[in-house]
């Protein structure tokens, strides 16, 4: 009985491992496959896997995007955007999130719900009224454009007031009894506590707005202002589809990304995970 229980068991942990196996292998393949035609010169669209090989691989594609078709304003460009929208949710959603984590005003319930209802309302609703907007203030193909419309995001309303509502609020009335203003109370206590939550709030708005083409593609209209999501659009049709090019213009786009990844991953599943001590 004992033998057949183990036996069971060691099936099922087989078939779990095989299933983690195989979903690897479908989530990193379109990854290996874009690095692969990346290194290849002048890869068709039809070429097979064996034929990629056998023609050899070489760094000149990356090279060549390096040093034409203005990359590196493409690539500055999307590092301010993506930074300054990240850094503004951090910080103004944070504010947000505390008010209705802890403070009571009026229709408080119902402008948290209305936040709700944006989270689930599709972007696309939004496109046009937002385009009117953008020209009746005159920011076409500005900074402002690209960054003043998403500073504030109803997901990182959402996350950071579910983190804010479990923190243990002794520390705070402890604040108060010392003196201590709201605002600092928000900055030296609420601030490190809900650290967590605001790396995963920056990394995933980072994400959101690095990997954005539609309302750049809407807002700018000049080379200068491009952000690399647009700018590869337009230098795939320059290279007439030339796969070797735009998979690595692709892979050096996703390169900051994996590498902030890499760096905060710990923070990241804490974030996830990890509501706080409560108290």
């Amino acid at each position: 009985m004992r033998r057949r229980r183990m036996s069971g068991w060691t099936n099922g942990r087989m078939g779990s491992y095989a299933l983690l196996i195989v979903g690897s292998i479908v989530t990193f393949f379109p990854l290996f496959w874009m690095i692969v035609l990346s290194l290849s010169d002048n890869p068709a669209s039809s070429s097979t896997l064996s034929e990629l090989f056998g023609k050899g691989f070489s760094f000149h594609n990356f090279t060549d995007i390096l040093s034409a078709d203005n990359y590196s304003i493409y690539f500055l460009n999307s590092v301010l955007v993506s930074a300054v929208v990240a850094f503004g949710n951090c910080i103004l959603c944070l504010y947000v999130a505390y008010a209705f984590a802890r403070m009571e005003f009026k229709f408080k319930r119902v402008l948290f719900a209305s936040v709700l209802i944006v989270l689930m309302v599709p972007v696309y609703v939004v496109m046009i009224p937002l385009y009117r907007e953008i020209v009746t203030f005159g920011w076409i193909n500005s900074y402002a454009a690209l960054t003043i419309p998403f500073i504030v995001s109803p997901i990182g309303i959402f996350l950071l007031r579910q983190y804010i509502s479990e923190l243990p609020k002794e520390l705070e009335e402890a604040a108060r009894i010392d003196g201590a203003s709201l605002m600092r109370i928000i900055h030296k206590i609420i601030f490190p506590l809900a650290r967590p939550a605001l790396v995963v709030l920056f990394l995933y708005q980072f994400l959101n707005i690095w990997n954005a083409f539609l309302f750049p593609f809407l807002f700018t209209n000049t080379e200068g202002m491009r952000t690399l999501p647009v700018a590869l659009t337009f230098f795939q049709g320059k290279q007439s589809v030339d796969l070797g090019h735009l998979m690595a213009g692709a892979g050096l786009s996703a390169l900051p990304v994996l590498l902030l990844f890499a760096v905060f991953q710990k923070k990241i599943i804490a974030g996830l995970t990890a509501g706080a001590v409560k108290g």
